[in-house]
């Protein structure tokens, strides 16, 4: 029996105006193939355009990003114009995605010396192909009826309405025509549109075009980072969406193609990581998620009260493991911890005061969930278990079933409290300690005690001995038992505050090994552990937000050589992918490999990806500010490999603020600066 395979992705082109992205050959066709379409919020709104002069194919020989939601394809007719080696006529392919569909201008552009007469057909088929069937490798799908007018072609599906247009172009039930005509050296352009007018999408575009957030301007000895920043940060300005219905509160989709809508942990990584940017994403993703807080149990959606939600679909979704999601869905452990960070993080860089207070009583709903909901049998630790017997195994941000494995390759079993998430826990804790105290609301001394009695308990019963010292294990199981891989996630921990000082070393210290560093960034498991395999979705392979939060947590708590190595490895998968960062990689090491080896269905542009060009900019200078308090801390990075930098426009309170570092010291004549 053959295999249900999901499409691989890795080759094509993808360009994105949320909610609509389209994924193309690197020849700019669209193909009735594996995951090529026009997406919109979830369903394939065309699943071919393909081009042909005189029924035949143009040659392609070049792409290149333009801008947001942009990208120009060129290909060469050399059946057409004059005879001889050199081709006389090359046909330009522009994509402009928007929100509510595409618009393609066909430029054909001849020097030959003859006239030239073609026939230019556009094939379009639609199928609707909602996004978990295309990911799932189901069969494809019937074409949907087609109603040919005299001047459109409309499908109509799933409340969406669907209409491609061309500029005079003659219309026929398997797409457009055009008769050109050239003269010696001539050019024509002819342009034609999708539109799609979606009446069941949960999410939209925002009312604001401009993003909330500042693009700054930044030198740096290492071209490298500025690049990375330009590219990412085009992605970001594609990625924003909003709820219906409230469309000035904007985040982030999760990534393209299968995670463009509101993710609670991705969407609130990536506004954590902008904030060096403005608080304006952050306050909308705060809002949006707060309006969706869970309010009662629900085991069938993993709703509890407090709760933020992990995931919001049009219909119920059905992943490659047979589990099927619920439109909102809670199964995420640290979605609401993050929430919390997020919203002390956004204070202290100067969200508006009154913005804040009315988060307030999210907050201590929040917080009601990690004091009744979250530690499910009463050991002091939080964790995770499905009892519906359909949501995800697994609810950390390594989600897939078999992440949470044992050094010899045994898997784990729930209920499962992951490390990370007792530093997520630690942390909101003092957070929300931090917020109640400041605006005047009782309980900040219940949660600083609860934070020093969990970072007790977590000293007791984490640690474990490996075969390169001690480290903290990646969970504990149903048994109690630590489970005792090796992996990224205790990379999280740092600046946490739940680690010592010598605790924090031990940790910087096993994270740039040989097993854990791949030359490429951080990789998710050890290579040394039985269940380590470079290109398994959690065991192995390198996430760039991942890296990126290490180096983050490296950097705060003053371990700058090691922030350095795995900035270096970032920096340079980046440029091995043109700066566009995907979700992961392959984990095989750099010295085998002279680059990464793609994970061949990897989302790209990657919203938490991304923003991680960011996270690296503010770990480099060194930015930490406490708005409430009146106080701004730069620490740059001593030793970092981006050499100097200088950085005009990153904000602070709403106001810009300039950074230039100089050239760094080698590192061992930098001060450390303290944790």
């Amino acid at each position: 029996m053959s295999r249900r395979l999901q499409p691989l992705l890795h080759d094509l082109v993808p360009t994105v105006a949320a909610p609509t992205s389209v994924l193309s050959g690197a020849d700019g066709q669209i193909r009735a193939i594996g995951v090529q379409g026009v997406f919109h919020a979830d369903l394939r709104a065309l699943s071919q355009a393909v081009l042909r002069l005189d029924d035949r194919e143009p040659e392609p020989i070049m792409h290149v990003p333009t801008g947001p939601g942009t990208a120009r394809f060129a290909a060469l007719a050399r059946w057409l114009g004059d005879p001889g080696p050199d081709p006389t006529l090359r046909v330009d392919r522009i994509r402009q995605t928007e929100s509510d569909g595409l618009a393609e201008e066909i430029v054909i552009i001849s020097t030959a010396t003859v006239p030239v007469h073609t026939r230019v057909t556009l094939d379009l088929v639609c199928d609707a192909a909602p996004i978990d069937v295309v990911k799932r490798g189901a069969d494809w799908p019937a074409a949907l009826p087609v109603k040919a007018e005299p001047a459109a072609l409309s499908w109509v599906a799933d409340a969406t309405d669907i209409t491609a247009t061309g500029e005079g172009a003659e219309v026929h039930p398997g797409g457009l025509a055009w008769n050109v005509r050239l003269p010696p050296g001539g050019q024509v352009t002819l342009r034609w549109r999708l539109r799609v007018r979606d009446r069941g999408g949960v999410v939209v575009a925002p009312r604001r075009r401009i993003p909330e957030w500042s693009r700054p301007e930044v030198t740096a000895d290492d071209r490298r980072l500025v690049r990375l920043l330009d590219r990412s940060l085009d992605d970001l300005a594609s990625l924003r969406l909003s709820e219906r219905g409230e469309p000035d509160d904007v985040f982030l989709g999760g990534g393209v193609p299968w995670f463009l809508t509101l993710f609670g942990r991705d969407s609130i990584w990536a506004a954590r990581m902008m904030l060096p940017l403005g608080t304006e994403l952050a306050a909308g993703t705060l809002r949006v998620l707060a309006r969706r807080q869970g309010r009662w149990l629900n085991a069938d959606t993993g709703e509890a009260p407090g709760k933020i939600m992990h995931e919001l679909r049009r219909q119920e979704l059905v992943t490659r493991a047979g589990e099927g999601l619920p439109p909102v869905y809670y199964g995420t452990v640290d979605a609401t911890l993050l929430w919390v960070t997020l919203l002390h993080d956004a204070w202290r860089w100067g969200m508006p005061a009154d913005q804040v207070a009315a988060l307030l009583p999210n907050l201590e709903a929040a917080l009601g969930w990690l004091a009744n909901h979250a530690d499910s049998d009463g050991d002091g630790f939080v964790e995770y278990i499905d009892t519906s017997g359909h949501g995800l195994g697994n609810q950390g941000w390594k989600d897939s079933g078999d992440s949470v494995r044992f050094r010899d390759g045994s898997r784990a079993r729930p209920p499962i409290a992951l490390c990370e998430v007792q530093g997520y826990a630690y942390q909101a804790a003092l957070h929300g300690a931090a917020l109640l105290e400041a605006f005047g609301r009782p309980g900040a001394d219940r949660w600083r005690e609860y934070a020093a009695a969990l970072a007790d308990r977590f000293r007791e019963q984490y640690w474990v001995d490996g075969p390169q010292g001690r480290y903290p294990a990646l969970a504990l199981d149903r048994d109690k038992r630590p489970v005792d891989s090796l992996t990224s996630n205790i990379g999280h921990l740092l600046g946490t505050g739940l680690l010592s000082a010598e605790e924090s070393a031990q940790v910087a210290a096993l994270l740039v090994s040989p097993a854990m560093s791949s030359g490429f960034g951080l990789r998710t498991m050890s290579a040394e552990d039985g269940g380590f395999s470079p290109l398994s979705y959690h065991c192995g392979s390198v996430w760039a937000h991942d890296t990126a939060i290490v180096i983050g947590g490296l950097a705060r708590a003053g371990h700058a050589a090691e922030a350095a190595v795995l900035m270096e490895g970032l920096l340079a998968a980046a440029e091995a992918f043109d700066y566009r960062l995907p979700e992961l990689y392959g984990g095989v090491a750099r010295e085998e490999v002279p680059r990464p080896v793609p994970y061949p269905a990897a989302c790209r542009p990657q919203a938490w990806s991304a923003a991680s060009s960011v996270a690296m900019l503010q770990a480099a200078v060194g930015l930490y500010p406490d708005v409430p308090n009146g106080q701004t801390e730069v620490r740059p990075l001593p030793g970092s490999p981006l050499g100097a930098i200088s950085v005009r426009g990153l904000r602070v309170a709403g106001q810009p603020y300039d950074i230039s570092t100089p050239t760094p010291l080698p590192h061992d004549l930098a001060a450390v600066p303290p944790q």
